[in-house]
């Protein structure tokens, strides 16, 4: 039940970023034992002025395509599952849409259960997984 929040410049097409958020999707199903359908993202380009980064705080180098994930999920993962998920969604977004590795940085956080109410006010229960 992750949801993630991805942020990036201005001017990507409606068709990069549905694929952005595909290749996300994909490395989440395949790495990160995420039921396909469990679906949620907000994607937001900013302009530069809004996207603050240091250019080269553990990188080789980050440029103005730097695209940040910002994933909160509740079911903690594995150090393994982790690592896979990072490099799966790296590789497939230099793969696919050459956007360099340099420029992906990723943020997992995990909650329990009561942090969350997906409709109607109702705190999520660990039964209803």
């Amino acid at each position: 039940m992750p949801f993630t929040r991805i942020t990036l410049r201005q001017g990507y097409s409606e068709a990069a970023l549905h694929q952005i958020s595909t290749l996300l999707q994909q490395a989440l199903v395949a790495e990160f034992d995420v039921p396909e359908h469990d679906c949620f993202q907000v994607i937001e380009m900013l302009p530069a002025g809004q996207r603050v980064f240091d250019r080269h705080y553990l990188s080789g180098g980050r440029s103005d395509n730097f695209v940040l994930f910002q994933v909160t999920a509740g079911r903690p993962r594995t150090r393994q599952q982790k690592q896979r998920f990072y490099h799966s969604l790296c590789t497939t977004l230099q793969a696919e849409m050459a956007i360099d590795p340099d420029d992906v940085m990723i943020i997992i956080q995990f909650n329990s259960t009561e942090e969350w109410s997906f409709s109607g006010g109702r705190m999520l229960a660990q039964e209803e997984l």
